[in-house]
């Protein structure tokens, strides 16, 4: 299967579309039942929130190795491949006695997703160019939206009709389905150069090291991600205790809000386009921190609606910088997403532990205290980081 790299046809927008969509369909879907997991497993809020931090962390530790392995040996196995592992563990899941097992399992879950993550973006950045590039990296982006959304939808409500054990398993076969689905439709690499010399990866990695775009790249990351994590972890455990009292098909609902994120993430295209990486990021952060600080606000249809703002500045930074990584790193690639999605689920991981810290001690406004000294450093990362460094150009 051929592909035209300045006028991607329909199905392969959609194939590229739906890998974000299932390599993130497992990854948060626990946020929606940490309330049952907390009845059923005997669990503290620290502990269920590093049951979310457990695939967080996984990821992080596997990024910058799948992305070696990725340079050496190519693209389309190893997307494949990963959706593949991706479903054991998920089944594994159903039949756990205690948290620390849903730990492990989480953990295993988190190894097999930078397999999909990391070589789709190296995949993007080779076979595409100039416009088509950006567009097919926000439509990614969008997919991965989709995929955070309905993990937690769908494991929330088939919680309230099979019990959360049962759910697990509808899971598991979901990501088997995606694994079938995208060796079917994703072309093969055209433009993929194999680099099979460990010398090579390590020297690669050590420029990487050395590169302001990648090291402003990978901070950012972090800094976005431990303040999703501890926002849409920990407001579920808010939501569930009085006054609001939800359930987990109603807390399941509440991630309706990352739909806003497939029409925002789209535009971020544009604004990256025309205004540069630096200046998109720094208004998306002021944005996040708006969300953060309105989610006091009572009454649950203004903590929808903050959370909605929340998430839109995230969204919009995180398409921002994974694509200015792919404009101004030409070599390695693979790697260099690898890295940055290393730096991002670490800080995923610590905002998990972090915020649980937090809302034990102080509940929902010690996690938002802590949100907003995050988006603060991001601020600071971008204004000192990114705007001395390469703009963004129209592509």
């Amino acid at each position: 299967m051929t592909h035209n790299p300045d006028n991607p046809n329909a199905l392969l927008l959609l194939a590229i579309a739906l890998t974000g969509v299932f390599a993130f369909l497992q990854v948060y879907s626990v946020q929606a039942v940490l309330p049952l997991l907390m009845q059923d497993l005997q669990a503290s809020e620290v502990q269920v929130g590093l049951a979310v931090g457990a695939t967080v962390m996984g990821v992080a530790l596997m990024s910058p190795f799948m992305g070696m392995l990725s340079d050496a040996l190519g693209r389309k196995r190893f997307i494949v491949g990963s959706l593949l592992f991706l479903g054991i563990p998920t089944a594994l899941l159903a039949g756990v006695q205690s948290i620390e097992m849903m730990m492990v399992y989480r953990f295993l879950q988190g190894l097999a997703v930078p397999g999909i993550t990391v070589v789709l973006i190296a995949y993007i950045g080779e076979e595409f160019g100039g416009r088509a590039m950006a567009r097919l990296m926000s439509l990614y982006v969008s997919g991965t939206v989709l995929g955070g959304f309905l993990g937690r939808f769908l494991l929330g409500h088939l919680s309230e009709l099979m019990g959360w054990r049962g759910a697990f398993y509808v899971m598991a076969a979901l990501s088997l389905a995606s694994a079938f689905f995208v060796w079917k439709q994703l072309p093969a690499s055209q433009n993929f150069v194999p680099k099979p010399n460990i010398q090579t990866a390590l020297s690669t990695l050590k420029a990487h090291l050395h590169n302001r775009y990648v090291l402003t790249a990978c901070a950012l990351g972090a800094c976005v991600l431990c303040s999703l994590v501890g926002c849409f972890t920990y407001i579920n455990l808010y939501l569930a205790d009085e006054p609001y009292r939800l359930n987990s098909g109603q807390l399941a609902n509440i991630f309706a809000v990352y739909l806003i994120g497939m029409v925002i993430t789209p535009l971020a295209a544009r604004l990256i386009n025309r205004f540069g990486a630096a200046r998109t990021v720094m208004v998306a952060v002021l944005l996040s921190m708006a969300g953060v600080w309105a989610t006091l606000s009572a009454p649950l249809w203004g903590i929808v609606a903050a959370l909605t703002v929340m998430s839109s500045g995230v969204f919009i930074t995180q398409a921002a910088t994974i694509s200015y990584i792919a404009v101004n790193v030409k070599e390695g690639r693979s790697l260099a997403s690898g890295l940055y999605y290393m730096a991002y689920y670490s800080g995923g991981t610590l905002g998990a532990w972090l915020c649980g810290l937090a809302y034990a001690g102080y509940g929902w406004h010690g996690v938002m205290a802590l949100l907003l000294a995050v988006q603060l450093l991001a601020l600071w990362i971008a204004g000192k980081g990114m705007v001395k460094t390469k703009m963004m150009k129209a592509v």
